[in-house]
């Protein structure tokens, strides 16, 4: 009889940290994104690229992959009408487990 493994424990959430905003330039915004866990996980990253009134411009939603106890650099494209209006990005500093 051979012990079975229980289920995987539940992927717990990951960061995100905004390196650097989209401009003119380089119209991407840079994330990094960490994996907590001990296994790969797919983490959903939000942010979005507000203008020099406060007002968000638009809104992005990614899922990115990223391996276990890692990070990646993730880049967010601006889309072009608005690269110009972008004054700063924001991003959410949780990025959720989705699986």
């Amino acid at each position: 009889m051979s012990a079975s493994a229980g289920p995987a424990p539940p992927l717990k959430d990951g960061t995100a940290v905004l390196v650097r905003c989209a401009d003119m330039e380089d119209p991407y915004a840079t994330v990094e994104i960490g994996n907590p866990n001990a296994r790969e996980a797919v983490l959903e990253v939000k942010g979005h690229f507000v203008d020099a009134y406060g007002s968000p411009l638009l809104d992005t939603v990614n899922q990115v992959g990223v391996p276990a106890k890692d990070k990646v650099t993730y880049r967010v494209s601006a889309k072009i009408p608005y690269i110009e209006r972008i004054a700063r990005c924001e991003v959410k500093p949780v990025a959720r487990a989705v699986w």
